[in-house]
């Protein structure tokens, strides 16, 4: 299933991100630009389940602090951000082997923090809304 999964991404335009450290555990996550707009996705497998054998929600949480995440850095052009806050109301669940997808949206910027919403999808189905803030760091010199 995954690798079916995974060639009908990369045929709809989707490529595997770069990713590291505790995110290597979660992945691959894939991402594509669509209409100018920055898109996720990530293939559910055995690894995600609860003991419901749906999608855990911390999967799915930090699938959506990844993406809102990636979408402040996206908007704000800047390589460090931190996650300030993560709101996730669970709306459905997950079932292993679906595809989860979100675009996050930018709601408004500033010179140190960006407020971004989301919703996760399986295909036209809402399984959780996300809100995020995310604060712009100061890099070194």
């Amino acid at each position: 299933m995954t690798a079916k999964a995974a060639d009908r991404l990369k045929s709809d335009g989707w490529k595997v991100a770069d990713t590291t450290g505790f995110l290597t555990l979660i992945g691959p996550l894939w991402e594509r630009l669509k209409d100018g707009a920055l898109e996720l996705a990530l293939i559910t497998e055995d690894k995600h389940h609860n003991r419901r054998g749906l999608v855990q929600g911390g999967v799915i949480m930090t699938f959506a602090d990844r993406a809102c995440g990636m979408a402040a850095r996206f908007v704000s052009g800047k390589p460090t951000l931190a996650t300030v806050q993560l709101d996730t109301h669970f709306v459905e669940a997950g079932k292993i082997g679906e595809i989860l997808t979100t675009r996050p949206r930018v709601v408004r910027s500033t010179r140190s923090l960006i407020f971004i919403t989301a919703e996760v999808t399986v295909e036209k189905r809402c399984i959780a809304m996300a809100n995020g803030v995310f604060k712009i760091l100061k890099t070194e010199s």
